[in-house]
């Protein structure tokens, strides 16, 4: 009886937020074909290319019919709207509203390909390089607010590490320069967690210091010393791997197994930190600092040592997604490059619900939408880019008002902890 009481419990939505989601799939099949069906003819055709630019593999273009796949597409998501009105998908809800919002940008991408081609899996390529600096910046952030201390000084960070492995694999190598990148990220959480755990400085102000400080200081020192003397900014780029057996596998090995060293480190740290953060005494000891930190000490754990271990590896975090900036993208460093990348991963990391797959997952989105608007300025779509660049803000909105359910953040989260 227990047990069915809890799954009932589980599967439970509320009435309110099952109408809403209902009504969000009608809504998204009356765009699909208002907006996008209608303005098609019989005979239009839709090109998508499966092979990346540069790739040895060569797959067949995939054409197929624009209007009767838009249709479709419309179809299918008014039958799963209807459905979720009138009964519920339960705990597949989420997964619903996710293949439900695919489908839509699908039908998408196929209304703005309409006559013409798109490298489909081009794009998708594009979407994961972006999300990189984007996620790391996120794992950044899950690591210090699952500890309970807040990190807006990400970006600060990202922005030091980048210039400091740009300078430093200059005058030595580019695998020290990437190692002083990392231990100036950690310096600056190092920082950052004395004046937010020791000194109980409020954490949104010592992270707007730390990011004020970080601008200054490289601008300073770029105009000073990297644009007058070419040779401290020239560390050069880490090389493209492409992982054996993987980087084979038709349309998918290309896209996620033929990148330089940054993108297989962010597949290694999403699975060690969802394993660290879940499945270790570690992690169990800096989720309940960030939920409870007095249950916690009274347990016998020490909640300065976790929250500043937290701190500095997430500072560490962000100083190698600095890193990717100037040693695995550009390969030199340019005066304020990380362009509010670290906000954006904040944004991932709540988008993604303070967890490290959830954070990737939002970082995708927001690479995706970045690498389409390049794409449709491209096709001609009359349709701003900065249009498209609103709508993963939009979606974290959205998340954040509870329409995905609500979030899970830290209940300690920025909150200093005193002694007693």
């Amino acid at each position: 009886m227990a047990t069915t009481t809890m799954n009932n419990h589980m599967e439970f939505v509320s009435p309110t937020r099952r109408r809403v989601i209902g009504f969000i799939f009608l809504g998204l099949a009356i765009l699909l074909w208002g907006l996008f069906a209608r303005d098609i003819g019989p005979d239009a055709l839709t090109t998508f290319r499966l092979t990346p630019g540069g790739s040895e593999q060569e797959l067949p273009n995939w054409v197929f019919t624009s209007l009767p796949m838009l249709n479709i597409l419309a179809v299918v998501s008014a039958v799963v709207g209807g459905y979720q009105l009138a009964r519920g998908f339960g705990k597949r809800t989420n997964l619903m509203l996710g293949m439900v919002v695919a489908m839509f940008l699908f039908g998408f991408l196929t209304w703005a390909t309409s006559g013409g081609s798109l490298n489909l899996a081009g794009l998708f390529r594009s979407a994961l390089v972006k999300a990189v600096p984007l996620t790391l910046g996120a794992l950044s952030g899950v690591l210090c607010e699952r500890a309970g201390v807040v990190n807006i000084a990400i970006e600060g960070m990202m922005l030091t590490g980048a210039f400091t492995g740009a300078f430093v694999g200059s005058v030595t190598n580019i695998w020290i320069g990437l190692l002083a990148a990392v231990l100036a990220g950690a310096l600056l959480g190092a920082i950052h967690a004395v004046l937010s755990i020791k000194y109980k400085t409020d954490q949104i102000i010592s992270g707007t210091v730390i990011n004020i400080f970080s601008a200054g200081i490289t601008s300073f020192l770029s105009a000073k010393f990297l644009q007058k003397y070419q040779h401290l900014n020239d560390p050069g780029r880490f090389p493209t791997i492409e992982i054996p057996v993987l980087s084979d596998i038709p349309f998918i090995g290309p896209i996620m197994f033929q990148h330089n060293m940054f993108v297989y480190a962010l597949y290694i740290f999403l699975i060690v930190l969802t394993v660290g953060l879940y499945y270790t005494r570690w992690g169990l000891r800096t989720r309940s600092v960030g939920e409870h930190p007095k249950a916690a000490d009274t347990l016998g754990i020490n909640v300065f040592r976790t929250r500043y271990l937290s701190v500095i590896l997430g500072g560490c975090m962000a100083g190698f997604g600095g890193a990717y900036f100037t040693l695995g993208s550009v390969g030199r460093f340019d005066e304020m490059m990380t362009a509010g990348r670290g906000f954006i991963g904040l944004a991932a990391m709540i988008f993604g619900n303070w967890n490290p797959f959830g954070s990737f997952g939002a970082g995708l989105l927001f690479g995706f939408f970045d690498a389409l608007s390049a794409k449709l300025a491209i096709l001609k779509v009359p349709i701003p880019s900065e249009v498209m660049l609103m709508f993963p803000y939009i979606a974290t909105m959205v998340a954040l008002a509870g329409v995905v359910g609500r979030g899970q953040m830290p209940a300690a989260d920025g909150q200093p902890y005193e002694k007693e």
